[in-house]
């Protein structure tokens, strides 16, 4: 998991428990699930009868008593709130993928580029051809100049990983690299082991 990713999850996780939260409270209070199960709140907890409000007459008066900066201040807070939350979901909605790659140098020589994903599925089908290997699946992520390569092999019961590391890199990453003149692109590889039945002996 990337950092990222962990961030995006830590914050999708801590917003869905405002959310839910307040949801119970609003539910609880306008179905009047508490008098009718006869439940008791805390002392101070907000909303626990279907006629109560969240900000009542005499809070909002002596809000409204601090001075001339509260009001200003509440609309900033929101406002500042909602440049946070669309930022986050532009960033979200921005491309992970590099979408094409230089071929032969960098900058791409008379404009001829390579598709990422055109560039996956030739380095995926390569190594799924070499000795050992049973499947091979490839992403390639970044941004324009700071690509990373990610390959996943799952070996065959007779593969080793020294040795297919060794022809993964001579092969198939190497071949990437000259061909798109990114020699220090760097690639992630994750080695996994196909599952197979136990063998019969008769």
């Amino acid at each position: 998991m990337t950092p990222r990713s962990a961030l995006n999850r830590t914050l999708l996780a801590l917003a869905g428990l405002v959310f839910l939260g307040g949801g119970l409270l609003i539910l609880f209070a306008g179905l009047d699930l508490y008098r009718r199960h006869d439940l008791a709140p805390p002392a101070g907890w907000p909303l626990t009868t279907p006629a109560d409000v969240l900000l009542g007459s005499a809070d909002r008066a002596r809000w409204s008593s601090q001075g001339w900066w509260w009001w200003p201040a509440v609309i900033a807070a929101l406002v500042l709130t909602a440049l946070l939350a669309l930022w986050w979901l532009l960033a979200q909605l921005s491309r992970h993928r590099p979408g094409s790659l230089p071929v032969g140098g960098t900058p791409p020589q008379e404009g001829v580029e390579l598709r990422d994903r055109a560039l996956s599925e030739a380095i995926a089908n390569e190594a799924g051809a070499l000795p050992g290997v049973g499947h091979a699946a490839v992403l390639i992520t970044g941004r324009p100049g700071r690509h990373r390569t990610r390959i996943k092999l799952t070996l065959t019961p007779e593969g080793t990983p020294g040795a297919t590391l060794g022809a993964l890199c001579e092969g198939p990453i190497g071949t990437a690299r000259r061909s798109t003149g990114l020699i220090d692109m760097p690639a992630e590889v994750r080695l996994q082991v196909s599952r197979h039945g136990p063998h019969r002996v008769e």
